[in-house]
This record gives C-alpha cells, structure tokens and sequence, in this order.
C-alpha cells in the first residue's frame, strides 16, 4: 500500500499546500526521490518516503541542517540490517541488539495532514510492531509538534517505551537541565536520577556539569562512546551548533515507570554525532494498541555558549526552553 501511495504522488507530480502558511512538497532529497519537505518559510523539515519512518533534515531554510547525515548512506534503501542515516527516528525501550535495531530500509506510507505529514512504516517482520511519525509545523515561527506512536501489531502483549531520538551534526553542545535545586537540610528528598552506562567516564573533559544544568560536547576527533541518563517532569534538551540552537522538549509523568533506572532524557556521543533522546513511559499494550511520545521543538538565531555558568545559562538557555511548545 505504501508503495502504491508512493507511485501515485510520483505520477501526479506532487505539490500541495496544507494550510495557508505551510507547504509541504515531495521532491528527491539526497537520492531519496520520495521525500518530503514540509515548510513555514522560515523553517524547513525533510521527510524521507523511501526509508523510515524518519525526519533526515531540520534547519532555517537555506540554513544548515542541525541534524547528522551520513553522506555514505544518502539515498540508499532496502539494506538487511539496521543503518543509522542520520537524522530524527522512534525506538522501543529498553534497548535490545535485535528487536531495537529492527531495519527500517523500505518505503513508508506518507499521508498529508494540516500542518504537515504523518509517516508510518509497515509492521516490522521481526517485532510486530508499527512505528509512525506525525510532524505538525506551525504556520510561522520555528515552532514543530512530534508524535512518534508505536502500535503493537504482534499476537501477544508487549511492554516497552516510546523512544525518540535526534542525532544531531558534529561540533555543537547539548544542554539540558536538572529539576528544580534546593538546600540542605530544607529538602532531604532525592529529585532525580543521574544515571551511566559501563562506558560512561565523568571524567571525560567533553562532559560538563553545573549545579543546574549537565552539558556534553561532540568531538568529531574522539572516537571513545559516552552517556548518561537523568529524569525531570519538564525534560528538554538544546543543541547549540554554529550559532544556531535546536530545542526539544516533553513532560514525563513521575507517576509512572520509565525504562533505564528511570530516565526520561538520555543523551550519547562518539567521534560522528551527538544524540537527544527523550523516553516515554513503560506501557502495557495489548495486540492492536498505540502508545504516543510527543515531543516540542524549535530552532533559534545567534545562540552561543560563551560561558557555562549557571547564571549565563539561566540567561541564554531556558528562555528558549519555555517558548518551546510546538506547533500551535
């Protein structure tokens, strides 16, 4: 089905408007003749149709993309194993070497919504599942809503997360921010997790941490892998990159479980991107129902990490952490 949709908008020579603002256009993007790019004319995302579900670009347009290509694997399709591309894609957690990185190297369904493109994949032979993005860009601003649902398309009930993640290009800063601080003895309570992964070094000179806030920095020249997990009910993340700021951001729910002693924000390098991860809740899906993850992001100008303390990051991060509400 999803590669008849496909051939008919080929045919039709696809342009259409989906609002009076927002124009979405099929068009080959970096070999991949069935993508699709959804546009404000401020901001600008790509939507591949031959791979995915996936979002390969974001930026201003004209600008560059925050998000990491593989120049290698542009425009390839149809692969046994799972490739990392690049980009922006939903995952299950917690993470499995198999059924996580199922392949997701054939055409998808995309279908035109109002303000964008809903791109869903065919049910996985090896999981059963089916995975889908919704982009929702708003009509001006940078302002985008993402709804990654995962559906359980499987015999048997199935317990997991919606996992959501950005793999962001090479030489920028992520930044994201603990729950809210407090003094000793006034709060005795624990607010959040800090956690690691065997190959989490805090000594490693790419991590730095205030007392608010836990930055990491890509190295394109250091090869050694890192990560670390946290919690916060107002969970966002920001990529500084070149002057230019990309901000993603979701409420999790303290109520409920979540995967890897609790993270609801994940964030991993290595020497070739630099990785924002937001994680849903574990949730109990019987054969045919949909879990939803939905993310806000936003991109901003003349954006620079000149100092990393915590007044200066009070300063120049979290407004653009709280004009972060999607598309509206």
């Amino acid at each position: 089905m999803a590669q008849v949709r496909l051939a008919i908008a080929a045919l039709a020579g696809l342009s259409f408007v989906s609002s009076a603002a927002v124009t979405v256009q099929k068009q080959n993007y970096q070999g991949w003749p069935n993508s699709y790019r959804i546009s404000n004319g401020e901001v600008e995302l790509v939507v591949t149709g031959d791979v995915g579900p996936r979002v390969i670009r974001f930026g201003f347009v004209g600008g560059q993309n925050l998000f990491k290509e593989y120049k290698e694997q542009l425009g390839k399709s149809g692969e046994a194993q799972f490739q990392a591309r690049g980009g922006h894609r939903v995952w299950k957690a917690p993470e499995d070497p198999v059924a996580t990185w199922a392949p997701d190297n054939v055409p998808v369904e995309i279908r035109q919504t109002a303000q964008g493109v809903i791109a869903r994949e065919p049910k996985e032979p090896l999981t059963g599942l089916q995975k889908e993005i919704e982009i929702r860009l708003a009509a001006s601003g940078s302002g985008v809503t993402v709804i990654h649902r995962i559906t359980n398309g499987s015999l048997f009930p199935l317990e997991f997360s919606a996992w959501a993640l950005t793999q962001m290009a090479q030489g920028g800063t992520a930044v994201t921010g603990f729950p809210p601080r407090g003094k000793h003895p006034v709060n005795l309570e624990a607010t959040n997790p800090l956690v690691m992964w065997a190959y989490t070094d805090l000594t490693d000179k790419r991590w730095t941490f205030t007392k608010k806030y836990l930055m990491l920095r890509q190295d394109p020249a250091n090869t050694e892998p890192q990560k670390l997990g946290t919690f916060n009910v107002d969970t966002w993340a920001v990529y500084v990159l070149n002057g230019e700021a990309f901000v993603k951001r979701v409420k999790a729910d303290p109520g409920k479980t979540y995967p890897d002693f609790g993270c609801s924000f994940e964030t991993f390098t290595n020497d070739e991107f630099l990785e924002v991860e937001t994680v849903g809740p574990l949730t109990k899906l019987q054969p045919g129902q949909t879990v939803e993850h939905i993310e806000s992001w936003s991109l901003h100008k003349n954006v620079r990490l000149d100092a990393k303390t915590d007044a200066a990051l009070d300063k120049l991060i979290l407004p653009l952490v709280q004009a972060t509400n999607g598309a509206r």
